[in-house]
């Protein structure tokens, strides 16, 4: 048995390939080994054993991918707690990143594209990723990620500059005012999150001229500070960009359009990376 596993900071989704190929899934909570102790990554992981293996089956390959991955030492958390659960098994551990890629491209060629709460990039050649620009965070960068969406809105509404149909209804919706603004940005934890708790407000009125121009001018600058940037490394495959995540699946047509205006080629949009990962594996 194989499993593979897909996490985020806050959902991790889980899949199994028996030996008869029979797939199985589970989701339970984020697997982020930055933000996490050993003792709470054993409980998730146990919590999700039982689904995808109920026949008790002995489990010889992971494939683990997952933000916060940058080196095994930041690995060895989560190394512990499937030891425990998957004692015969070999365990990988990839960046979110490749998981995008490999779902996207296979061992083929493109330009990659994370789009949820914060943004990333490479450039894959070949089944390998040859060029990063650094995604930066919320804070230097995230373009294009949900997070960067409520950044530029949550800055206009602070300063008075939200037309005043979509104010009334922000505040009627969320009870939204400065002082909550400040406390959550600056005063409590996951300001990234809050900050990208804001899109579907926005996405929701994507067809007022002034969300439209925000969204728009928050995806250009993605397209020109990260994707566009790798067109300059003369290879054919530079121009073709896939794009994973929620967030870019609901900016396609906005997407193709700067495409077009940026010599891009956005050709493959995936909610998620895990089902193609399980095909990528379950060769």
């Amino acid at each position: 048995m194989k499993l593979i596993v897909e996490s985020g900071a806050t959902k991790t989704a889980w899949r199994s390939l028996a030996s008869d190929g029979t797939v199985r899934e589970a989701l339970t909570s984020g697997l982020n080994p930055t933000c996490l102790d050993e003792e709470i990554c054993r409980d998730i992981i146990r919590s999700a054993i039982p689904a995808l293996n109920p026949a008790g089956e002995t489990i010889e390959h992971v494939y683990f991918y997952g933000a916060g991955l940058v080196s095994e030492e930041s690995a060895s958390i989560l190394r512990a707690s499937l030891d425990m659960w998957c004692p015969f098994a070999t365990v990988e551990f990839h960046s979110d990143i490749l998981a995008a890629a490999r779902a996207l491209f296979g061992d083929g060629s493109g330009v990659v594209a994370i789009m949820g709460t914060g943004s990333n990039s490479c450039l894959y050649d070949n089944g390998s990723i040859v060029r990063n620009i650094r995604p930066g965070g919320y804070i230097l960068g995230d373009e294009g990620g949900g997070a960067s969406f409520g950044k530029a809105f949550l800055a206009d509404f602070v300063k008075g500059l939200l037309p005043p149909e979509i104010e009334e209804e922000l505040v009627a919706e969320t009870g939204l005012d400065y002082a909550k603004v400040v406390r959550k940005v600056y005063k409590e934890p996951a300001a990234s999150a809050f900050m990208a708790s804001f899109a579907p407000f926005i996405m929701k009125r994507i067809e007022h001229p002034y969300m439209y121009r925000l969204v728009y001018e928050c995806l250009e600058s993605f397209v020109v500070r990260a994707l566009s940037r790798y067109s300059s490394d003369d290879e054919p495959f530079a121009l073709k960009v896939g794009v994973v995540g929620s967030l870019g699946c609901a900016c396609r047509e906005i997407l193709d359009k700067i495409g077009r205006e940026h010599g891009l080629e956005f050709v493959k949009f995936l909610k998620s990376p895990i089902d193609e990962l399980v095909k990528y594996h379950g060769i």
